[in-house]
C-alpha cells in the first residue's frame, strides 16, 4: 500500500466496531478511496479487536487507553491532521451508516470554488436535502432535528436540513480551528458546532448523502437518550449563541486563525 501522504485524511472514530470496521475498510478499498486519501481510525478504548483488525490491514490507528468519547476522538484526529499538514478532512462513522460513495462527493465539493473564488469550509452530508435517498428516522430524533433546524435558522440565520449529521468534510481552516483548545465540544459535537462555525463566519454547505440503517451495536440515540440529548443540545446551542453574540468570544481567535491560514 502506498504510504505517501495524501492531501485528504478520512477520520473514523470507532468504539467496539470489530463487526463493521472490516467491511468499511473493504468498501473504501473497493471504491479506490484509499488510493487518493489516507485513513485514520480513532480507536476509543474498544474492548474488542477493533484496533487489532485495523492495524492488521496496514492502516493508521490511534488507540485511547481510556474511553474519551466521540468528540474527543474527533478532536484528536483534527490535531493529527493539522500537525501532519493535511489540506482536507472527512469524518465518517465506523458502523457502516455512511456509504463510502459520499467520500468522493464531499471531497470534490470541498475543492469547488464559487464565483468569488471561495471554497466551503464545512460540507455536511445530508439525509434530508433534495437528491438524498429517503432515510427512516424515529419520532424522537425527528423532533430533535426539527428543533435544532429552527434554532440554527433563528440564531444563525441559515437553513441547515441535517444539523445532526456526523458525515462532514472540513477544510484546513475548519479542522485547524477545531483542533484548538476550547474550540470544539469534546463530548457531544453536533448542531451546536454547526451554529458556532456559522456565527464565526465559516462557509457551510450541504450536499445529499447516501446513508444506511445501523446494523450492529447500540446507537447513542436509542431509548430515552434522544430526549436527554435534545435537552442538552438545545441548551448548548443557546450557550454558543450567547458566548459568541453577547460576549464575542472566539471571534478574535477565528479572525486570527483565518489570517494565519491565508499567510500560510
Amino acid at each position: 500500500m502506498n504510504k505517501e501522504r495524501k492531501e485528504l485524511l478520512v477520520i473514523i472514530p470507532a468504539y467496539n466496531e470489530e463487526k463493521t470496521i472490516g467491511r468499511l475498510l473493504d468498501s473504501l478499498e473497493n471504491a479506490k478511496v484509499t488510493e487518493w486519501a489516507d485513513i485514520l481510525v480513532m480507536n476509543d478504548a474498544s474492548g474488542d479487536d477493533t484496533g487489532k483488525l485495523v492495524r492488521s490491514r496496514g492502516y493508521r490507528v490511534v488507540t485511547h487507553i481510556f474511553n474519551l468519547g466521540y468528540g474527543s476522538g474527533l478532536q484528536l484526529g483534527y490535531k493529527y491532521a493539522a500537525r501532519n499538514h493535511y489540506k482536507y478532512v472527512i469524518q465518517m462513522d465506523a458502523d457502516g451508516q455512511h456509504d463510502v460513495s459520499n467520500v468522493e462527493k464531499i471531497y470534490l465539493k470541498l475543492k469547488e470554488t464559487d464565483q468569488n473564488g471561495e471554497s466551503p469550509d464545512i460540507v455536511l452530508g445530508s439525509r434530508y436535502v433534495e437528491g438524498a435517498p429517503k432515510f427512516k428516522t424515529g419520532l424522537a430524533k425527528r423532533t430533535a432535528i426539527k428543533l435544532f433546524r429552527f434554532l440554527i435558522r433563528v440564531l444563525g440565520h441559515k437553513k441547515i436540513s441535517d444539523p445532526t449529521t456526523g458525515l462532514q468534510g472540513l477544510s484546513h481552516r475548519a479542522f485547524y480551528f477545531y483542533s484548538k483548545y476550547n474550540h470544539f465540544d469534546d463530548r457531544y459535537p453536533d448542531a451546536n458546532m454547526i451554529l458556532q462555525m456559522q456565527l464565526l463566519g465559516f462557509n457551510i454547505t450541504e450536499i445529499p448523502a447516501v446513508m444506511h440503517e445501523r446494523e450492529n451495536g447500540v446507537s447513542m440515540h436509542s431509548g430515552l437518550r434522544p430526549l436527554q440529548y435534545m435537552i442538552r443540545m438545545m441548551y448548548s446551542i443557546i450557550a454558543v449563541w450567547v458566548r459568541i453574540r453577547l460576549f464575542h468570544n472566539d471571534l478574535e481567535g477565528a479572525a486570527r486563525d483565518k489570517k494565519a491560514e491565508i499567510e500560510n
